[in-house]
């Protein structure tokens, strides 16, 4: 099983070195590509450095910020060019932990979508301030009452993907960025059929950099979860419930 990790990048010269340095220690096999986009800090120009010396790491830069859910787009389709089996999606601010990787890449055999999940028995988050939990907690589950799917962590940005199943989807009408993009993409999944798991991880806050969360992230996330939701009412978009995990 080939696996590339996607490591979206835009302002962690901070954090980026101890990350590559945790996932090529926990897993030596796999290769990881950066994707920078265009961080003035200086990020993109360590990640050439290190991939000149380090044949697992590769780099895509792109001009300015232009978003997480593009990042790993272009990401996903590089990856389909090269005929990786597997995506991993991680962050670049040691969130999450190289350890809680070989769970995922264990399960990434048998599911077509894994997901490090915080809210399954197991999983943590660790020096996460209380609103940041209310949050998390109550926005997957308005994602399960409105999309009646059984994830628990439909947000979560730690996950694999089955290169094979990412070709079955429409991934050039994905236009959702931050946690929507997670939440879009599982939808997604589910919709084609695809089967999904989730393995408990230990989330751990940031110690380094600033975080990409905003608000308008946040009502992108309503709006489009309450639209697909209202368009599974109505019948548009249905889910095969045998074939969910």
């Amino acid at each position: 099983m080939t696996v590339l990790v996607i490591i979206p990048t835009y302002n962690e010269i901070e954090s980026l070195p101890r990350q590559l340095d945790g996932v090529r220690a926990i897993a030596p096999d796999v290769d990881i590509v950066v994707v920078d986009d265009d961080s003035p800090d200086g990020t993109g120009r360590w990640a050439d450095d290190r991939a000149a010396t380090d044949e697992h790491v590769f780099v895509l830069h792109r001009a300015g910020k232009q978003g997480l859910g593009a990042a790993y787009l272009a990401a996903f389709a590089w990856a389909l060019e090269r005929d990786y089996d597997v995506v991993v999606e991680m962050d670049a601010d040691g969130s999450h932990r190289p350890e809680d990787l070989p769970k995922i890449l264990a399960e990434a055999e048998h599911y077509d979508l894994v997901i490090g999940s915080r809210w399954v028995p197991g999983g943590s988050v660790v020096n996460w301030p209380s609103y940041r939990r209310y949050l998390s907690t109550h926005a997957n589950r308005y994602v399960r009452l409105a999309l009646g799917v059984p994830i628990r962590d439909a947000t979560a940005g730690f996950r694999s993907y089955r290169t094979g199943t990412l070709r079955q989807l429409a991934l050039a009408q994905v236009e959702s960025q931050g946690y929507c993009f997670q939440v879009d993409m599982a939808w997604r999944v589910l919709l084609a059929g695809g089967s999904v798991f989730e393995v408990p991880i230990t989330f751990v806050e940031r110690d380094a950099g600033a975080s990409k969360m905003n608000g308008a992230i946040v009502r992108e996330a309503l709006v489009k979860v309450t639209w697909w939701g209202m368009q599974r009412l109505c019948g548009v978009s249905r889910i095969d419930p045998s074939r969910r995990r």
